[in-house]
């Protein structure tokens, strides 16, 4: 390897938010550490490519994919690590003057640590990550019945986050501050012996879901009491693959976003067979089932208010 060329260490360091800068990707919002943008990798209409600059990560929502530089890379030129790596080098008159990424701890890289390691699993019980579950209006009890508390490392760095268990053994890994997941990337299937299936897109939705089903929200809106067999996507590029497995039931309820996308696949399956119901246009209003759930409970303390003004 030559002098001039860039190491992968030093491409895994170089902050990723300079770097889409670079190449002419600019955030269309920003919230905290999280740099949200019209995804570089496909066409589309809504921000739904995050970039945490804190731990220097991204990750696309509808592709279902994320990673580090070396991982963008690769799927954004379409080539191997070592031809980009050349695109990376003065050898190509591809000067990367901007610093490397230096927000928090300097993280340390080596061999493929880009890839996160499920350490140990638990009863969700840390405080931020209880924080985080009252901001989002899910219920606890909810989140310990189908979630844990899972501890993992990336760049040989400790994490916890609330973690979802997939059907290949994976986890969806979720904090106030990370969106990822450990290999494998797999669907969710829980089987209540029904014959009718309820199929969401991400695991918030579901859990939104199941919370709403409490019943103690006077303003939500009414769901059916009941407890089929529920498919959690995990990613909305299994949903195609899913049809198979989808249509072994009688009925199935759709509650996917409401974006390109979802709205998308909502339609396709329609045109596939009258067993499709779309649900997502109970909460049209709104992005996804948990949006709804964070609307309705905003909604609450709003008239909450209003009453005690009156009194």
């Amino acid at each position: 390897m030559s002098n001039n060329q860039i190491l992968c260490k030093q491409a895994r360091e170089i902050d990723l938010v300079d770097y889409l800068a670079s190449i002419g990707h600019e955030p269309s919002k920003i919230r905290n550490n999280d740099y949200w943008y019209l995804s570089p990798l496909r066409n589309e209409k809504e921000p739904s490519f995050k970039v945490n600059r804190r731990m220097n990560v991204w990750y696309d929502h509808g592709l279902g994919k994320g990673g580090d530089l070396i991982e963008f890379g690769k799927l954004f030129y379409k080539c191997s690590v070592k031809e980009l790596l050349e695109k990376l080098s003065d050898k190509n008159n591809i000067s990367i003057s901007f610093h490397p990424h230096v927000a928090g701890e300097k993280k340390k890289v080596s061999g493929d640590d880009g890839k996160i390691m499920v350490t140990d699993s638990r009863i969700i019980s840390d405080p931020s990550l209880r924080k985080y579950l009252h901001e989002r209006n899910i219920a606890l009890t909810v989140a310990n019945r189908f979630c844990s508390e899972v501890d993992f490392e990336l760049y040989n760095k400790k994490h916890t986050a609330i973690g979802f268990k997939n059907d290949g053994g994976g986890y969806e890994l979720r904090s106030n501050y990370f969106k990822g997941s450990s290999s494998p990337k797999d669907i969710t299937l829980i089987k209540n012996s029904d014959k009718s299936l309820h199929v969401f897109e991400g695991f918030f939705d579901f859990l939104s879901f199941q919370s709403i089903q409490l019943g103690v929200k006077k303003l939500l809106l009414p769901l059916p009491k009941i407890q089929s067999n529920f498919l959690i996507l995990n990613s909305v590029s299994f949903f195609e693959r899913s049809r198979d497995l989808m249509e072994k039931h009688n009925d199935i309820h759709l509650y996917l976003d409401r974006d390109t996308s979802g709205i998308k696949n909502t339609k396709l399956a329609l045109s596939w067979s009258e067993k499709y119901h779309d649900e997502s246009i109970k909460y049209s209003k709104c992005k996804d089932l948990n949006e709804y759930l964070i609307a309705s409970r905003e909604e609450e303390i709003k008239q909450s208010r209003n009453i005690s003004r009156r009194l």
